[in-house]
């Protein structure tokens, strides 16, 4: 005769697969979430631009990795300073953050008083993509390559314009390095982004700009503008037409930044880390690395937050010296 369970096994038993269960949950669960509020990110630049697009790249995956609603929150002008003042206006708590480049943080405020310290009051989190420049012109630019294009901007000293997507970043410094190798004479024409810049250039206002690659590939592909040369060691492979600022005699050109995520300096160094080890996660999606690699970013190697912030000091006074040595200021 079949012996049949006691109730008192069964609830044991039961009991013994929920605590399996809630542990299996918990290790595929968003146990890396910092918070359990929504979360913003500050993107201080406006909608379209390769700040935005990157902060939008991660949003969806970045949600469902940690369990909380992600939103992003352009707040563009002032060289980065309306957003960056916005994160530093917020709780460090991890709830509010900001998805950045480099340039904003260690370019710009050279030549643009800012009302903060970036070393001593914001805490880099998270590098996640680096994207180079690339020398772009409108089509109405009578110059087939880099050699015809200098030819060009020689013989109208003084007549022409460049533009970048903001005073103080790596857009405006390869324009007056040019400008001055080149012993040409060309007005500076500073945007808050890359897309107001980059149509200014398309209508024939502005003959030429070095902009960010992610941006400019997709309008030099589409017919809408004509590349020059690029930086990186390599060609890229979405324009393999396009040389190198090596190739053509210009490494001094070779500019790339670093995009990713930042926080105030009041946050903990441990809370950092924390989300440094979630943001790694989320980039590591093969969601997110596809469409990083599709727009044309580099996938940087994983770096602590104390590393990068480190890292930050160094690069900040490369870009003192080239502010300095070409003597490059605030229109």
């Amino acid at each position: 005769m079949r012996h049949l369970t006691p109730i008192s096994s069964l609830i044991r038993n039961l009991s013994a697969a929920l605590v399996v269960c809630a542990g299996t949950l918990a290790a595929t669960s968003p146990a890396l979430a910092w918070t359990d509020k929504p979360i913003k990110l500050i993107v201080p630049a406006p909608p379209g631009g390769t700040i935005d697009v990157v902060a939008r790249f991660f949003v969806d995956q970045l949600a469902a990795d940690l369990g909380q609603p992600v939103i992003v929150d352009n707040k563009p002008g002032a060289g980065g300073g309306i957003g960056t003042q916005a994160l530093l206006a917020a709780p460090a708590d991890g709830t509010t953050l900001m998805v950045t480049a480099s340039n904003v943080l260690l370019e710009i405020p050279h030549v643009m008083k800012q009302p903060y310290d970036v070393l001593k009051d914001l805490r880099a989190v998270s590098a996640v993509a680096r994207a180079g420049l690339v020398l772009v012109s409108n089509t109405d630019v009578p110059a087939k390559d880099f050699k015809e294009l200098m030819g060009y901007l020689k013989a109208n000293s003084g007549k022409l314009s460049f533009a970048s997507y903001s005073a103080g970043t790596a857009s405006h410094y390869a324009g007056m390095i040019l400008g001055q190798r080149e012993k040409v004479d060309m007005v500076h024409a500073p945007f808050a982004g890359s897309p107001p810049a980059l149509q200014q250039v398309m209508s024939g206002q502005i003959p030429i700009m070095f902009d960010g690659m992610v941006t400019s590939t997709p309008l030099v592909n589409g017919g809408k503008l004509k590349a020059y040369a690029i930086s990186g060691k390599t060609r890229f492979s979405k324009l393999p037409q396009v040389p190198t600022f090596t190739e053509v005699g210009y490494p001094e050109l070779d500019f790339s930044n670093w995009l990713g995520f930042v926080a105030s300096s009041k946050m903990s160094p441990e809370l950092a880390e924390k989300i440094n080890q979630a943001i790694a996660k989320t980039a590591a999606s093969p969601k997110v690395r596809e469409r990083l690699l599709g727009a044309g970013f580099e996938i940087p190697a994983p770096q602590s937050s104390a590393d990068l912030n480190q890292s930050m000091r160094g690069e900040n006074e490369r870009n003192a010296a080239i502010v300095k040595t070409f003597g490059i200021k605030l229109n």
